[in-house]
């Protein structure tokens, strides 16, 4: 089939236009259109171009599909089509009009919004993969690309919040801190500022301690959960955080949700 016979469709945005093309092929897909030409126009940002296409789309016989946020753009494409005798197809104009007229809201009149809306889900989920990455300390290297490195010994919520602090799109690497074991280097090469280290009191790390204990069918009196152990390795990280010069927060009794509020604050300072 030559080109002059294909069906064509003109796509035009003020931003990427994914959504609109999304919507073409959806629907072309119902037809037997296997040779249609997309044709996406980006970014459309004045009104000479708006002409551009529409005169464009009328030589070709085609349509345009849009999704113009700009009232001033949707106007003159609205009056040039009817000029031109081009069928138009509003994508987002019949649900931004049920927003309005249902909810009484008022639009944001800001192209590009949903896209934006993309790269906070994107930064999210990599924030997500880094938790995950460099959890437990895995890997010291994560501790000089992360935006906050949390401290502690075993219990002390470290990965649930780190997990909660990465769905806020933060960067978040752990070091789980035990005497026996020489923290990484890098712990001590990066700014203090960007450390906060996790305590919680004697008693409230023993209870949790034993229900893991039970939860996992050892003897009550294992060391991991005996008391002098627990008060052992308190010390030994209280040590290690006045040694960096990072804040502390005291775990005891928070749920996840504050702490993790403790942290944004740290961080955003």
């Amino acid at each position: 089939m030559d080109q002059e016979s294909k069906s064509v469709v003109y796509v035009v945005s003020d931003s990427v236009g994914e959504t609109a093309e999304f919507v073409v092929r959806a629907s072309a897909s119902q037809f037997d259109e296997k040779d249609l030409d997309i044709r996406r126009i980006s970014y459309v940002d004045n009104i000479e171009l708006v002409k551009d296409v529409v005169h464009a789309a009328s030589q070709v016989k085609g349509f345009i599909a849009y999704t113009l946020i700009l009232p001033n753009l949707r106007e003159v494409l609205m009056k040039e089509a009817a000029q031109n005798n081009v069928r138009i197809v509003d994508i987002m104009g019949p649900m931004m009009d049920a927003f309005m007229d249902v909810f009484h809201a008022t639009p944001k009149l800001r192209p590009g919004l949903l896209h934006r809306l993309d790269d906070d889900y994107f930064r999210r989920v990599e924030a997500i993969e880094f938790a995950v990455k460099y959890d437990d300390g895995r890997d010291p290297q994560g501790l000089i690309r992360a935006d906050v490195v949390l401290l502690g010994v075993s219990r002390t919520s470290k990965t649930p919040v780190s997990m909660y602090l990465a769905h806020k799109r933060i960067r978040v690497a752990n070091v789980p801190l035990v005497p026996e074991v020489r923290p990484p280097m890098e712990l001590f090469q990066i700014t203090p500022t960007k450390v906060v280290g996790l305590m919680i009191s004697a008693d409230d790390l023993n209870k949790i301690r034993q229900e893991r204990v039970r939860t996992l069918g050892l003897p009550l009196e294992a060391s991991y959960a005996n008391r002098e152990r627990i008060l052992y390795e308190l010390r030994y990280a209280r040590s290690v955080m006045e040694r960096i010069g990072c804040p502390v927060i005291d775990v005891s009794k928070r749920a996840v949700e504050e702490t993790a509020a403790l942290v944004l604050q740290y961080v955003k300072r």
